[in-house]
């Protein structure tokens, strides 16, 4: 193996000693710890194999987890989507634990509760997912501009029609806004 495809942290195996981290390298060599002990390695002398998935992308070469870590981060912020915790922070304070309660007409049947931030999370994934649309809309190469406005006048009226949500929102920026 070069010393080259090394990096610290990276997992290697060792045909005598086993599965090791890679702790420095230097311009020839490699301190990798074993669970025996720290042993300094020529990578390149030494039949040592990478222990973890690789994956080489157009010249970029870095360990797998971490590559497919990188572009899920990427694809989720690109999405907009979140964790629901990050989302709880754009809820205002008073309503922090607060429940919504959805009865039917029909005494008969039974009441559904929702914890509000369940809720609140579920509008602020639909008006990231408005975005995404309108996002896509805009930058799509075979719809024409008359196309493009007449899709875009949809989405600006469904955040119009969104607005009654907007008391939930702790900031205002956050809000939805309709036609102005």
């Amino acid at each position: 193996m070069k010393i080259q495809e090394l990096h610290v942290g990276m997992k290697v195996l060792h045909p005598q000693h086993g599965l090791g981290t890679v702790k420095s390298i230097t311009e020839n060599m490699a301190e990798i710890r074993f669970n025996d002990a720290a042993r300094t390695i020529a990578p390149e002398t030494s039949d040592l194999k990478p222990a973890e998935a690789r994956t080489s992308v157009s010249g970029l070469e870095m360990p797998l987890e971490q590559f497919v870590e990188k572009v899920t981060r990427v694809l989720l912020d690109e999405l907009g989507v979140q964790k629901p915790g990050d989302v709880v922070e754009q809820l205002g304070s008073r309503w922090h634990g607060g429940r919504l309660m959805l009865h039917p007409a029909d005494q008969s049947l039974q009441a559904k509760e929702v914890p509000l931030d369940v809720f609140f999370h579920k509008v602020v994934m639909l008006r990231n997912n408005l975005r995404v649309l309108e996002q896509k809309i805009n930058s799509h190469e075979k719809l024409s501009d008359a196309d493009k406005v007449e899709f875009q006048q949809y989405i600006t009226r469904s955040y119009g029609s969104l607005t009654t949500f907007n008391v939930l929102f702790k900031n205002k920026q956050d809000q939805f806004k309709g036609a102005e």
